[in-house]
């Protein structure tokens, strides 16, 4: 199997629930932040995410999901979950509480299922566009095939 089509376990998963999606393989591009991403897909970055893990004053942990092109405000993001404050966990605390390493975080098979927000602003397209768990890789599904996979709710959370 050439490194175009590999499969990532996000694409095994969808691919075992039967959601229909488009893998995007952007390796050869050299992008590493979320708008080269978005530009080297030639998607609008609105419609590109990225996952962040985050830790609540309560110690529970939270992923949030923002396009590409805003960050995730913490104040609205504690206050949609419910938390008085909320934090970006430790870099070095991702891989062991997720099995992502940072840069190829998704929300679809960590290791544990979080409470996952997606901002607001995804209601504009009806599908997204996030890691597929592995630098390199991106997938895009439906709003509505996404909560086949897994629980999530929609707030205002990026800035």
């Amino acid at each position: 199997m050439s490194k175009k089509d590999e499969k990532t376990n996000v694409m095994r998963i969808l691919d075992q629930k039967k959601i229909p999606y488009k893998s995007y393989n952007y390796l050869q591009t050299g992008a590493v932040n979320g708008m080269e991403v978005a530009q080297a897909l030639g998607e609008d970055p609105g419609m590109v995410f990225k996952t962040l893990v985050t830790v609540g004053k309560s110690k529970t942990n939270y992923v949030f999901v923002v396009p590409v092109n805003k960050e995730l405000n913490l104040k609205k993001a504690a206050h949609s979950v419910g938390e008085k404050s909320i934090e970006m966990i430790k870099q070095k605390e991702l891989l062991p509480l997720t099995g992502y390493i940072h840069g190829g975080c998704s929300p679809i098979g960590m290791k544990k299922q979080f409470a996952t927000t997606i901002d607001r602003s995804v209601e504009e397209y009806g599908r997204i566009i996030f890691s597929a768990g592995k630098i390199g890789f991106q997938v895009e599904v439906s709003l509505e095939d996404l909560k086949k996979v897994i629980r999530y709710g929609l707030d205002d959370i990026a800035e």
